[in-house]
């Protein structure tokens, strides 16, 4: 391993079920007709939610729950997936590569930093949507990070939980470990190299292959 990338939420933080209680009551608001569609849309970006949920009738409710989700972003708790910090620190001390891979936007990293400024520090480079056009499970997002930093897909290793950054991850090329923090082992299993709970799993910065 070359080079670590890592998808944001529910890999670097553990910010999934916190998103669950904010889809959950849009989804009540706009959509009661569709119980649990808020486990539906995990892993899906902002424009892929309102292409499919809040388009046509629900459009102009799009700069509402934009607002809101802004407002909700900048009061969440930003905890770091167990084992996190320790990892990525031993890895730049390795010499591999590090960066964050995501399709959160600006103002989303905005909160973030407010919440911890030494973010930026444990990266060498951090993709936001704002850096590519095509979104997970499209492998654009990752293939730049590699070119980025003139390294080969196939010495890439990526860390996802979502089912489209799995999927992503797998065609871009590169050795996936999935993180069993937002959906279970069993349903992220086929979709990647490895499953672990948290970081706390790899005690290794070479991933087994």
């Amino acid at each position: 391993m070359k080079a670590a990338l890592f998808d944001l939420d529910g890999v670097v933080f553990d910010t999934e079920p916190q998103y669950s209680v904010f889809w959950g009551a849009q989804c009540r608001e706009f959509h009661p007709e569709r119980p649990g569609l808020e486990h539906e849309i995990k892993g899906q970006t902002l424009v892929q939610i309102y292409d499919a949920w809040f388009s046509g009738p629900l459009t102009d409710k799009q700069p509402l729950i934009t607002q809101r989700l802004n407002d909700y972003e900048r009061q969440m708790d930003y905890r770091y997936v167990s084992g996190f910090v320790e990892y990525v620190g031993e890895l730049r001390r390795q010499g591999v590569k590090t960066a964050v891979v995501t399709s959160s936007n600006q103002e989303k990293m905005r909160a973030v930093y407010s919440k911890h400024p030494e973010f930026p520090g444990l990266f060498d480079a951090i993709l936001t949507s704002e850096d590519f056009e095509r979104s997970k499970p499209a492998p654009d997002c990752y293939l730049k990070a590699a070119q980025m930093f003139g390294i080969a897909a196939k010495d890439c290793t990526v860390f996802e939980d979502s089912f489209n950054g799995l999927r992503s991850g797998r065609a871009a090329g590169m050795y996936v470990v999935g993180l069993s923090t937002t959906n279970p082992s069993d349903a992220i299993r086929s979709l990647c190299d490895r499953v672990i709970g948290d970081f706390r799993d790899l005690n290794t910065v070479n991933v087994e292959r």
